[in-house]
């Protein structure tokens, strides 16, 4: 195994200038080519929000009574955060190291609180579409996940999740908006059902926790989907996207203490002494805080309201030029910021138009059941809208011309992955390979090369991913028909 700590420390300057070429095959984030990930405003805005970083890049949030500053910070962000989600001086809550973080605080938190009345089994009720987060939740924290359809426009269906219902619930989540498709769920009808049985009710808003009241402000019509729904107990909202703070920064706030107490950990037995801990975190960076508090005096109601005027002139360029494509079609009818379309026609393979796209310089998400391309839009994209829709009508001709593109590349990866029905077998594969992935002398590998993967979960240029799945596949239902 290499080493890489040098005999002696290296000059500051040569250290900064060969991280530097590091990311030469990162995302082009700054031109406006990356469509999620990254919330990206200039150059001086980040080292700006650096600089607020570093004042406390030292100071740690483990503490509250030591670092009395970054309570203050925290508190005032929680304050603003809770103005915006229509909280009240009731509310109570954490800031976190992200919207994972913020997900997983709430599981547990609805977990003990079922245990405090007898709950053994919890149950929580997600939608197909609630963020992958949540399910890391329910396995980490033994939480049992019941998943409830969707209606035909996408957003949950609500009866569904009232036939799941059982003396073991102790959650049902809904997304503002979820992040597959950008739609809304019916919070108002998912917070009268959870009333009516006397249930936790959380809203995933750490997508549009920060975007959706200034879109409201600039008068797109939306439902409501906050703590102006008596049925919410909690929300959580990623103030390092919309927000513009520096990553990683997510708050999660609840209505009321008698939720929020079942998130605090307390040993009070340890030998270095009586510990408290009111997130996942012990150790928690007082940089984040600070940047994300900064983000907020920086760009003031009316900085925000106009980085939403940019965004929902992004999204309406974006809305109308996929309307204009033929064999495309908008998922849903997204209103906030992030949307997915998908081919309308089965000689048009979609995947085959996010290599294309890819090809030209773009980084696109690709989602699965239905097969789509994503689309989360900032503020940045409004100066790469016209180009990318132009992209876009160039790569849908060229796959039209070439249908072959659907059998190779990416669009292959995705395609056979998405619609092999063995899922525990595709589950098993990944698995491996993000774990070989992992190990100290392997050679980087790509999820989406379809030559990346051998049966025995080791990187290969014999076996790929793809045909591992399809073999075994093939195999299995040979041997089913003999």
């Amino acid at each position: 195994m290499r080493s890489i700590l040098p005999e002696k420390g290296r000059p500051y300057e040569e250290i900064l200038q060969e991280l530097a070429t590091f990311a030469s095959d990162d995302p082009h984030y700054k031109e406006g080519k990356t469509w999620s990930l990254v919330y990206y405003l200039d150059q001086e805005y980040t080292d700006f929000l650096g600089d607020a970083y570093g004042q406390y890049f030292s100071a740690n949030g483990l503490n509250p009574t030591a670092f009395k500053s970054l309570k203050r910070l925290e508190k005032d962000v929680l304050t603003y955060t809770a103005e915006l989600l229509h909280g009240n001086e009731k509310n109570c809550g954490v800031m976190t190291s992200g919207g994972t973080e913020s997900c997983l605080l709430a599981v547990k938190t609805y977990r003990d609180w079922g245990r405090a009345k007898g709950i053994k089994k919890p149950e929580m009720i997600l939608p197909v579409t609630a963020h992958v987060a949540w399910d890391k939740g329910g396995e980490y924290f033994g939480v049992k996940i019941k998943r409830a359809a969707l209606s035909a426009d996408y957003t949950v269906d609500v009866a569904a999740v009232e036939k799941l219902i059982t003396r073991n619930t102790v959650l049902i989540v809904g997304g503002a908006p979820e992040y597959p498709h950008g739609l809304i769920d019916p919070i108002e009808q998912l917070g009268a059902l959870a009333q009516k049985h006397h249930l936790p009710f959380h809203v995933d808003a750490c997508v549009g926790g920060y975007i959706l009241p200034f879109l409201e402000a600039h008068g797109v019509d939306l439902p409501l989907w906050d703590f102006r729904v008596p049925g919410v107990t909690s929300m959580s909202a990623d103030i390092h996207k919309y927000g513009f703070a520096a990553k990683g920064a997510s708050c999660i706030l609840y209505r009321s203490m008698d939720y929020f107490k079942h998130q605090i950990f307390v040993q009070q037995d340890w030998p270095g002494g009586v510990f408290a801990s009111p997130a996942l975190l012990g150790t928690r960076p007082g940089g984040a805080y600070a940047a994300a508090w900064a983000s907020i005096q920086a760009n003031g109601r009316d900085g925000y309201m106009k980085l939403a005027e940019r965004t929902l002139h992004a999204v309406k360029g974006l809305k109308t030029g996929i309307a204009g494509i033929e064999g495309l079609e908008l998922i849903g009818d997204p209103k906030a910021s992030l949307l997915s379309f998908r081919s309308t026609s089965p000689t048009l393979n979609i995947f085959a138009v996010g290599d294309v796209m890819e090809e030209k310089g773009w980084l696109v998400d690709r989602l699965q059941r239905p097969d789509a391309l994503h689309a989360m839009v900032t503020a940045s994209h409004d100066a790469v809208i016209d180009q990318y829709v132009q992209d876009l009508r160039e790569a849908v001709a060229i796959v039209r011309a070439d249908p072959s593109r659907g059998t190779t590349g990416q669009a292959a990866t995705y395609g056979m992955i998405s619609h092999i029905p063995l899922r525990g077998l595709v589950k098993k594969q990944v698995a491996s390979l993000f774990a070989a992935s992992y190990q100290l002398d392997a050679e980087e590998i790509d999820l989406t090369n379809s030559d990346a993967l051998s049966g025995d979960g080791q990187s290969s240029h014999k076996t790929g991913f793809v045909n591992t799945l399809v073999n075994w596949y093939v195999q299995r239902k040979m041997k089913k028909n003999v």
